[in-house]
């Protein structure tokens, strides 16, 4: 059964013109039909459209009731000021970038004295609007009729409709050369999920990196599971994650950038990593007292190692990305743990321990390790005031569990 009061499919014959249905949310009736949806619960769906269907169209409820739910879902990712002024489409939700990250990249647009930028595959217009913010004009581009028209309404409502012109267009036909640099945000999904394959992008990643070459300075957003060897070798490739949660990848090419480095950045606290090349294989040893877990960023753009060489400590498996030392180092780049327990993989005794330690709060961590953290949870039947944390791992090629708690952390186990 489909949600309730939802469009029928584009193309069916009781289906409206997409174009037609936004425009409609755009009209002094559809604005107030969105400002009175701002707080509706989605529960009370159906009570609501019955309420809504009695005073206004039911297209145009349809429509509104669609447009509330992408806001309250765009919240997170740009904020509530901005999120209930914009308009958005299921994939633009999806794929856009976060504000906290858009802005770094105009940031460093910015800092290069980029003035002008064509952003190709703008979507719903979340890039477009940073480098606005950070004073560059932009011309957005997308061969959507929607997605674009939906851009060109955020510009406006954003008010920067001065600095963002929305072009419909096939982004492989746009001339960019009066631009100081070019941004490319291929699309990574398609009718079957997430795309892998860099040359099944649309448009490709081959095309995308042809056209940076051929700009003053360029940017492309990829996927940050990349493999390291599709990366072209002009580019420098940043890898930036928000709050500990990785979100992306971004190939730089031109000047002010250094062709085939590798950027770490951690927001929002701006931390960053760089290597002008791939850093040496870390140092092996036995476990420390304490563990380090890199940030996703650091371990995406390989520089492990550099946390390795900044707390003089060591890997306990090569292939596995956690660190360790023997003494305790405070860094923006890792999470550091005291390690209580170093044990062979065996739930009965992890269970005891973690009963005679009165645990009642477990953190699973795993690497190298198949065993699912919340069926293990579920085995233990966890009772306790205290907190811990166990890293399902491998130490010299056996499965091994390492038992500790966050340093300074509160509620911890005894020592």
């Amino acid at each position: 059964m489909g949600r309730v009061n939802a469009l029928p499919p584009a193309g069916t014959p009781d289906a409206p013109n997409p174009l037609a249905a936004f425009a409609a949310l755009r009209t002094p009736e559809g604005a107030a039909l969105l400002a009175e949806l701002r707080a509706y619960d989605p529960a009370q769906e159906l009570a609501t459209a019955t309420r809504l269907r009695r005073a206004h169209p039911a297209p145009l409820v349809s429509a509104a009731l669609a447009q509330a739910r992408l806001r309250q879902r765009a919240a997170a990712k740009f904020g509530a000021e901005d999120a209930y002024r914009m308009f958005f489409t299921p994939n633009g939700v999806e794929q856009a970038t976060r504000t906290s990250v858009a802005a770094h990249r105009a940031r460093r647009f910015a800092e290069q004295g980029v003035r002008t930028v064509a952003d190709l595959c703008c979507g719903i217009g979340g890039d477009a609007i940073a480098l606005a913010r950070a004073g560059i004009r932009v011309l957005a581009v997308d061969r959507d009729p929607l997605t674009a028209e939906v851009a060109r309404a955020n510009a406006t409502a954003l008010g920067l409709d001065g600095l963002i012109k929305v072009r419909c267009a096939d982004v492989t036909e746009i001339d960019t050369s009066a631009y100081d640099a070019v941004f490319v945000d291929p699309a990574r999904r398609g009718g079957r999920g997430r795309i892998f394959d860099p040359e099944a992008y649309s448009p490709p990643l081959s095309w995308a990196v042809d056209t940076a070459l051929g700009a003053p300075r360029a940017a492309l957003k990829i996927a940050p599971g990349i493999p390291h060897e599709a990366i072209a070798p002009q580019a420098e490739a940043e890898w930036i994650s928000d709050a500990g949660d990785v979100k992306e990848a971004v190939l730089w090419f031109g000047e002010g950038f250094t062709p085939g480095s590798y950027r770490a950045t951690l927001l929002p606290a701006r931390a960053g990593l760089w290597a002008a090349a791939p850093l040496p294989a870390p140092p092996v040893g036995p476990v420390g007292r304490y563990l380090y877990e890199p940030d996703g960023a650091v371990i995406r753009a390989h520089l492990v190692a550099d946390v390795v060489e900044r707390c003089g400590g060591r890997l306990f498996d090569e292939m596995i990305a956690y660190v360790t030392s023997d003494e305790p180092y405070e860094s923006p780049y890792a999470t550091g743990y005291r390690i209580t327990d170093q044990l062979p993989f065996n739930v009965k005794r992890l269970k005891a321990l973690l009963r005679e330690r009165e645990v009642g709060t477990l953190t699973v961590k795993k690497r190298g390790s198949a065993v699912e953290p919340e069926e293990l949870r579920r085995k233990m039947k966890l009772r306790g005031p205290n907190s811990a944390t166990v890293f399902l791992t491998r130490v010299a090629d056996a499965p091994t569990m390492l038992l500790g708690h966050p340093l300074n952390g509160p509620g911890s186990l005894p020592v």
